[in-house]
């Protein structure tokens, strides 16, 4: 499984989790503080403004321990109501074009497909990303 952060500019991080292992709140924590790294290299102009993060309502990600990280992070979440589709931009955007270039490719192993994956989103170009949030 992989966990990507992203915004109108393309890719910041993906992450994937090891096999077997499943996302909690503190792993989700953890996350976070590596976001914040990979944006002061990437996004380095963005060092002294407020991040807005719009992630979902999956427990690992509203758990105290990651409203904490947010908070110490000085980031702004964003509000993401109940059964709301129409704002969760990586499950319409981002994952349904990942899904149609992995169709019919075939891998042996997690470590098989992961350059695979990140060279999709490499090959991708910020006007891929700026309408999609």
């Amino acid at each position: 499984m992989a966990t990507v952060f992203w915004d109108s500019h393309g890719v910041i991080l993906i992450y994937y989790l090891q096999k077997g292992k499943t996302i909690t709140g503190a792993y989700y924590a953890s996350l976070l503080d590596k976001l914040k790294a990979e944006l002061a290299g990437k996004r380095a102009h963005l060092q002294k403004k407020k991040i807005l993060l719009h992630q979902d309502n999956a427990l690992s990600h509203t758990s105290a321990v990651v409203m904490v990280e947010i908070q110490e992070l000085q980031f702004e979440l964003l509000d993401h109501p109940p059964y709301s589709p129409d704002l969760a931009p990586s499950d319409f955007f981002l994952f349904p074009h990942l899904k149609i270039a992995l169709g019919g490719q075939r891998f042996s192993s997690n470590e098989e497909a992961i350059p695979f994956v990140n060279h999709y989103f490499a090959e991708k170009n910020a006007e891929n990303y700026l309408d999609r949030l």
